[in-house]
């Protein structure tokens, strides 16, 4: 896993569920996504599983007992990016 693919997670995740309200500096690779984290919620990780489709070919279907793990921290998503991107 690169910096550089958390740095495209970062702003993939800014942009595509158009948080106007922080920056990619902000967002700590290593915090939950969800809860007391980012903040995001289910509807934000279908958006994002959508978005990870379209740039690197990603698939994560809701039915996957991986969930959990994939969308605990931007690290966690980026490591199953890295391991798993078609593009």
């Amino acid at each position: 896993m690169t910096q550089e693919l958390v740095a495209e997670l970062k702003v993939l995740v800014i942009e595509g569920l158009h948080l106007e309200d922080i920056t990619a500096e902000e967002i700590m690779p290593e915090e939950p996504l969800f809860g007391e984290g980012l903040g995001l919620d289910s509807i934000d990780a279908l958006e994002i599983a959508v978005l990870l489709d379209r740039q690197y070919g990603v698939k994560i279907t809701s039915e996957d007992d991986r969930n959990q793990e994939i969308f605990a921290s931007l690290n966690s998503l980026a490591e199953f990016v890295a391991a798993n991107r078609e593009k």
